[in-house]
């Protein structure tokens, strides 16, 4: 192997380490409040040390997995649907980003939907979200749901008592008929405990980074507590149902409740790996006539850095 050969080598790898800095601009996100203040500084422990080297190894290897799945999806043609519910900074867009990090935007996307503006308060509860659904070999995620009606609506008012009796009465059918028509669907529940959000939203306080998450409705939310609580334990009782089951992920860890989110998810779609031919890079053709043009200065981005 040349000299040429070894740079190139070095390149892909460093190109590869890149790669995996996007996870560790993640997790720099999620620092939590000591390690903002600098409190940790070289004084981690060699047990925390270690946590964290297990988790990125399985994280790593884990999304390897996802892509093994995503290639089956697309090869089966299937049809999944995977929705995320929690309290606020309970951990589901953390675990989402990990989920689709390294995936084809084109097979697996996420729905997050914004408050209903006024055409689609008119609309069956239900048509705004249809229009998300997967066709086949395709994954969406719902970074929260049509459950909206039985927590945020629900506690602050913005649906009436016979809209709620409705919404239970009509999505066990919703579901079923989803699940008939080839979709599986999956749904998780992201809980932790009240001080862990507490010293979550304390988090997105003093971090400038993270401000933008807070909303009105998230304050409003913590004080509203016990009753987020009996509006749960009411949702996970009244829709849970065989063809489309609660699963709880413990949040309070975030890491661990990533891991092991991801692998349950991994075990709910049973899925081969696709062999694929070997890539081969074609020879580049190059032509006696061609002159590349010099780009003009003044389109140029300024090299600051």
């Amino acid at each position: 192997m040349n000299s040429s050969d070894d740079e190139l080598v070095l390149r892909i790898k460093r190109d590869l380490a890149d790669s995996y800095d996007e996870e560790l601009e993640l997790e720099m996100e999620d620092q939590n409040l000591d390690e903002l203040a600098g409190a940790l500084q070289d004084t981690e422990s060699a047990q925390y040390k270690e946590s964290r080297r297990l988790y990125f190894r399985e994280l790593f290897r884990m999304q390897g997995e996802l892509v093994k799945l995503q290639d089956w999806v697309v090869k089966k043609g299937l049809k999944v649907v995977i929705l995320f519910e929690g309290r606020d900074a309970a951990g589901k867009g953390g675990v989402i980003k990990r989920i689709t990090q390294r995936l084809n935007p084109r097979v697996c996307r996420v729905a997050a939907l914004p408050a209903p503006n006024l055409r689609e308060q008119t609309q069956w509860y239900f048509q705004r979200y249809v229009a998300h659904l997967p066709g086949a070999g395709e994954m969406v995620l719902f970074d929260r749901s049509w459950y909206n009606r039985a927590g945020v609506e629900k506690v602050m008012g913005f649906c009436t008592d016979e809209q709620y009796e409705e919404f239970f009465r009509t999505v066990p059918e919703f579901e079923k008929m989803l699940v008939r028509s080839g979709i599986q669907l999956i749904k998780y529940w992201f809980s932790i405990s009240d001080e862990e959000q507490h010293l979550r939203f304390l988090g997105r306080i003093h971090d400038p980074l993270k401000q933008w998450k807070l909303s009105p409705m998230d304050l409003e939310s913590r004080r509203r507590w016990e009753e987020y609580t009996k509006a749960k334990e009411i949702m996970l009782e009244r829709t849970h149902i065989p063809e489309a089951p609660w699963w709880v992920v413990q949040g309070v860890d975030k890491k661990k409740g990533r891991l092991n989110c991801i692998h349950h998810l991994l075990s709910q779609i049973p899925y081969d790996e696709i062999e694929h031919p070997t890539v081969v890079l074609p020879p580049r053709e190059r032509r006696e006539d061609y002159v590349r043009q010099p780009v003009p200065q003044e389109i140029m981005v300024p090299e600051v850095y």
